[in-house]
């Protein structure tokens, strides 16, 4: 049985998470080598030999290093099956003041916070534990292609699982607006466009420090992670809102805003769907669609691919909103000025064709309750 402790003396926990193996490798490298007191845990799933590497380090070296069979391996079963038990071995052990626990690389901090912060509550497996930093390591030099490119984790052998399709974009993004604290390694100065992305990116009420010296594992000790708030920043509902112009010289990114009470035309949209929803951008938000009055729907895109999905209804979705279509466009410009302006103009002329118009929804929308579904393939059958 676990140990409850008071709160003011449970293990804190922190989760570190990035798309990059050497930077994550050199974080947990860095962390543990100036703190005698922290231990970190690193996974890294083999997935085509139905394995999972775990390694255990602290200042001393190399504590342990196993690899475990698993009958599925995928990220919700090594966290289930190796990674919380060994997390409340090692909470336990009282050779630790601190754990840091490394993902393996590409994986979303989201889902093992949710498993972590289930099994820290009185009773649970690391009931003398709790969530202290969900952190994330993101290289500004190459954020900007990383964020925006059509690479798949697969092509640089990153992907999780065999049948893993996301895109690199697609990860790095869902890490980094997670994030309570987002370490920016490499040179700001020298890309500013990708350090003006990160920012974008990542939650108003993030932190972010700079270069892997920039935090201590006592830093990240010391945070007390907030579950509501970390599904809050996650939820599409909650995209960043548009901020303002480039931050600094160089800096080439920008943020667009596409809102409106009506619903999408589901015909319109389809047509319109390469030119919103594809290139390089990072777009996140909701909306909803004439013929589904009750539906809030997902808007999820980056690394040149787009996912449609169904929340429910909006009273399962967000409580307190009304019907809308809100999506938050990321991007970057090229050297010429005139060109991010006719991709902006023609992201908001897309968007506004895809709307339905005032005449076509005059009835309230009765009228298309009876038509054909062309959504259901991505957005499954209509209730």
């Amino acid at each position: 049985m676990p140990r409850h402790r008071p709160a003011d003396q449970r293990v804190p926990i922190s989760v570190l998470a990035s798309v990059d193996p050497v930077l994550r490798d050199s974080a947990v490298l860095g962390l543990v080598v100036d703190s005698p007191g922290t231990v970190a845990l690193r996974h890294d799933i083999l997935a085509e030999e139905g394995l999972i590497r775990r390694v255990v380090v602290d200042a001393s070296g190399v504590v342990e290093q196993v690899l475990v069979p698993l009958e599925h391996a995928c990220l919700s079963c090594a966290v289930r099956e190796d990674a919380l038990p060994t997390l409340a071995a090692l909470t336990e052990d009282g050779r630790w003041s601190d754990v840091i626990m490394a993902l393996p690389v590409s994986a979303e901090s989201l889902p093992v916070t949710r498993a972590l912060t289930a099994e820290t509550r009185r009773g649970g497996l690391l009931d003398g534990a709790r969530i202290a930093t969900a952190a994330t390591v993101a290289d500004v030099e190459t954020f900007e292609h990383d964020l925006l490119a059509a690479d798949l984790l697969a092509e640089r052998g990153i992907a999780l699982t065999p049948d893993d399709e996301r895109s690199v974009g697609e990860a790095l993004a869902a890490q980094v607006e997670h994030a309570d604290l987002v370490v920016a390694a490499g040179e700001a100065v020298a890309a500013p466009t990708g350090s003006g992305l990160v920012d974008r990116l990542r939650a108003e009420d993030s932190a972010r420090v700079e270069g892997l010296h920039g935090v201590t594992a006592a830093d990240l000790a010391a945070g007390r992670h907030d579950p509501v708030r970390g599904e809050r920043r996650s939820n599409p509902l909650g995209a960043r809102r548009a901020t303002g112009d480039a931050h600094a010289t160089g800096d080439r990114s920008w943020t667009l805003e596409l809102r409106s009470d009506r619903p999408f035309h589901p015909e319109r949209l389809l047509d319109r769907i390469e030119d919103l929803g594809t290139g390089r951008l990072r777009s996140r938000g909701v909306f909803h669609v004439v013929d589904r009055p009750l539906s809030a729907c997902l808007w999820d895109g980056a690394g040149g691919q787009l996912f449609l999905g169904d929340l429910g209804t909006w009273d399962e979705a967000a409580a307190s909103a009304e019907p809308h279509t809100r999506i938050v466009v990321v991007g970057s410009a090229d050297d010429d000025a005139s060109t991010e302006q006719d991709v902006r103009h023609d992201l908001v002329d897309a968007f506004h064709d895809a709307l339905v118009r005032p005449d076509e929804i005059a009835d309230g929308g009765l009228s298309w309750l009876g038509r054909q579904d062309v959504l259901s393939p991505w957005l499954g059958s209509r209730s």
